[in-house]
């Protein structure tokens, strides 16, 4: 009973603690210009002290209304310092008032306050439809708080914010309220696992709430943050805005189609197309003409390295100056593709650092960019990028799986989502030949056989950081060995697997003392763990299976016999999404080593993440377990 009292208590003390930190802008509690650091995340290079957001509605606009405070512990925290704020202001769709930002220090226990002029603060179009306001806090230094608050207008319901309780840094108290009429609805998903503060239709609150690790393998941090999406369904408000809400997909890819800056982009005629168009027509296989006019827009047209679902200046200004945003470059490719008599449609997507899209929310605010969708069968198709001069024609960009993509047939009025993976796996075939020398040196050759992903992942090193870099990124951390002769075969053949071939040395270690250890982990990318934390907060994302079969052959030296030889062993996840085999044997003075990974699962989630976690421990002991020679 006593214990329960306490904890009831304890709780008291911190709830009241959390909302006693949301002080009015401009009102600093000195006890929080003195921490020095994260109560709750000691080792955090900041926190947020306060996250507070308010949603309501104006004479003609609604409005949300937020203030934000940070408190920076050290020098590594000074990114904090640099804000900006993007919103849709094309079109006075959004427009933001009431900026205040401001830097408090304290000198000789004075509270010293540095505002941000707004002459400092800069406003700039990213397109079409994006404004970005930026600006930096003056004199940040360990110790500062920073704080800045806005007010943003929107002219529609649909701009409801979503709400993220968790960042990169912790913070000490989120929260989210609203004050609407109740003609005015909004469905809500909510993906949190702490507990609320506080939890009613118009407010929802959280406090102490830890960083969200980078951790491998993650998708974006929107997708494995805490947070509410929020949707609107439907607003009844005599003489205020009535708006229609696109509550399926099929009335959203109406709406995108009817969008002059999407749909009526789909058949604006190209100059010099004919010239495509015709070399297209002459191909007699289908594949042929795809993979023609995906090299001939990849190769003329720039992405410009913006991303969003709609065009900004439009495909025919675009095609002109060979510059444009994904969406442009890539509806440029749907509309040749078209003319030439191939069955492509666009499809909206979102990238990997963008996230996942929800299917139960039909709204295009999900996607950020658009590509080219060629349906076959049943149970082929391609999705083509060609913003990316890496990408290929047969292989749906990676940055995609393992997501919903939303295709549109305008011409049908036809519109369906559709689950984007890599069914088949990835293969990786590496070859070890090499001959151990009496005196500890090793030399040899390795091949490597790379297909599908892996085939595009090393030709872009190669092509984009030159051969130094790709020799370092093969010798995997070995300062010790040394690579020469490097050669390719297959770099611009996108249907065979990049071969590279090259010469290899190295002096093994324990050699002068009558012993040689051989590690057989070569070449294979498999040289560190990537899962040794024991705890796991966010979900496991491979992209794509992957299936490695790596070969060994080391001719043993003169005057040594093997003294500790690896047994040949397997094991697999309980489920068998993941098996791992060796085999080692010795014969005519050889050593053999041969290992056989194969994935047959992409996505694991973090509650799994014990099992994987300790499969991957195993592996890697494995992998790394040594050959010992000694001298006779």
């Amino acid at each position: 009973m006593k214990r329960r009292l306490y904890l009831l208590i304890l709780l008291t003390v911190l709830l009241v603690r959390a909302y006693s930190q949301v002080q009015p802008y401009g009102v600093i509690d000195t006890a929080d210009l003195k921490m020095t650091s994260c109560d709750f995340e000691k080792n955090a290079n900041a926190e947020i002290l306060f996250d507070k957001g308010s949603v309501y509605l104006s004479s003609d606009a609604l409005v949300f209304e937020r203030h934000i405070r940070v408190k920076i512990f050290n020098e590594k925290a000074k990114e904090q310092a640099n804000v900006k704020i993007q919103y849709f202001g094309g079109g006075d769709f959004q427009y933001l008032d009431g900026v205040q930002a401001e830097t408090i220090n304290t000198n000789n226990d004075k509270i010293v306050i540095t505002k941000v002029e707004r002459k400092q603060m800069f406003t700039q179009y990213v397109d079409r439809a994006r404004t970005e306001l930026s600006f930096a806090f003056p004199d940040v230094k360990p110790g500062s708080i920073v704080e800045y608050k806005y007010l943003l207008y929107s002219r529609t319901f649909f701009a409801f914010p979503n709400w993220y309780f968790q960042n990169n840094i912790p913070t000490r108290y989120s929260e989210l309220s609203k004050t609407l009429p109740g003609e005015v609805h909004y469905k809500s998903l909510a993906m949190v696992s702490l507990p609320y503060v506080e939890n009613t239709d118009d407010v929802k609150s959280m406090a102490n709430i830890p960083s969200l690790p980078d951790e491998p393998f993650m998708n974006s941090g929107k997708d494995n943050a805490q947070r509410i999406l929020y949707e609107f369904t439907n607003v009844n408000i005599p003489g205020h805005i009535n708006e229609k809400f696109s509550d399926t997909w099929e009335k959203l890819g109406d709406e995108v189609c009817r969008d002059n800056y999407f749909g009526g982009q789909f058949d604006k005629k190209l100059k010099g197309e004919d010239l495509i168009i015709n070399k297209a027509k002459s191909l007699a296989l289908i594949p042929d003409k795809i993979a023609y006019v995906f090299d001939e827009v990849k190769n003329q047209m720039k992405w410009n390295d913006l991303d969003q679902w709609y065009t900004n200046d439009g495909t025919q200004d675009a095609w002109d100056t060979r510059s444009g945003n994904s969406t442009e470059i890539n509806l440029i490719l749907c509309h040749l593709l078209q003319k030439s008599g191939v069955n492509a449609l666009p499809m909206m997507v979102s990238t990997r650092q963008n996230g996942r899209v929800n299917p139960a929310y039909s709204s295009m605010f999900q996607f950020n960019r658009t590509v080219t969708y060629i349906p076959v069968d049943s149970t082929k198709y391609y999705v083509l990028d060609a913003s990316n001069k890496y990408n290929v024609f047969n292989e749906t960009p990676g940055d995609l799986l393992n997501n919903f993509g939303f295709w549109v047939d305008k011409q049908n009025n036809k519109y369906g989502l559709l689950f984007l993976q890599k069914l088949s796996p990835v293969r990786k075939t590496v070859l070890v030949n090499a001959e151990i020398k009496p005196d500890g040196k090793m030399a040899g050759t390795a091949t490597i056989y790379s297909y599908s992903y892996n085939r595009l992942k090393a030709a872009e090193k190669y092509k984009t950081e030159g051969e130094q870099k790709f020799t370092d990124y093969l010798k995997d951390g070995n300062n010790n060995l040394n690579i020469t002769g490097l050669k390719f075969e297959n770099m611009e053949a996108d249907t065979l697997p990049l071969t590279q071939s090259f010469d290899f040395n190295i002096l093994l270690g324990g050699s002068d003392q009558g012993y040689i250890y051989l590690n057989t982990n070569w070449f294979t990318g498999l040289g560190g763990n990537p899962f040794l934390s024991e705890t796991r907060f966010t979900d496991i994302d491979f992209k794509y299976q992957d299936s490695y079969s790596i070969s060994d052959i080391y001719k043993m030296p003169a005057g040594y016999k093997v003294d500790a030889l690896p047994n040949s062993a397997s094991m697999s996840m309980s489920d068998k999404s993941i098996t791992f085999k060796r085999l080692v044997g010795e014969q005519d003075g050889q050593i053999m080593v041969r290992y056989v990974i194969d994935y047959h699962q992409s996505i694991y989630f973090k509650e799994n993440y014990t099992e994987l976690h300790d499969f991957y421990k195993k592996m890697y002991e494995m992998l790394n377990e040594q050959v010992v020679l000694k001298k006779l």
